[in-house]
């Protein structure tokens, strides 16, 4: 049993691994625009639960926080701070607030899946919009901890 167990995490080991690598130019430009970010205040620390590389305090944008790989670009001093979702912020529901580590979480998943194909995809499918089904997969995986998936 307990073999068994060794063998599975060797796996998942592997599979994340693979995954990582298959996103490593989306987590090269993050790492530059992170590293960039340091000279101006910026604060770097690794997020073992969101498998990133979180540079806090990031100096740059309208706030919220930016995923590139297994990097996230956030402008606020903690991860684990609450958000609205997209849809919440659009009026078209009510709904609780997330947990914007867990969003982002599921955007570094999504990468580690598509890779390189991420950005192209996600730009297609509407960009930073509550109609962009990346956004709402985020939401909604932030909410109930499943459905990362933007196609399921």
């Amino acid at each position: 049993m307990a073999a068994d167990a060794g063998r599975g995490l060797i796996r998942a080991r592997g599979w994340l691994a693979l995954g990582a690598l298959w996103t490593l130019p989306n987590t090269i430009a993050g790492l530059l625009l992170g590293g960039l970010g340091l000279a101006f205040g910026a604060r770097v620390h690794w997020r073992r639960g969101e498998l990133a590389l979180v540079f806090d305090r990031w100096p740059w944008g309208p706030g919220g926080a930016l995923t590139l790989g297994n990097v996230i670009l956030h402008t606020g001093q903690n991860l684990d701070a609450p958000c609205r979702t997209y849809a919440h912020r659009a009026g078209l529901c009510e709904e609780p607030h997330v947990r914007l580590a867990d969003h982002e979480r599921a955007h570094v998943f999504q990468y580690m899946v598509l890779g390189p194909l991420f950005l192209p995809l996600y730009l297609v499918c509407g960009g930073i919009s509550v109609r962009n089904r990346f956004e709402r997969a985020a939401d909604r995986y932030a909410a109930t901890g499943r459905g990362w998936w933007p196609w399921g």
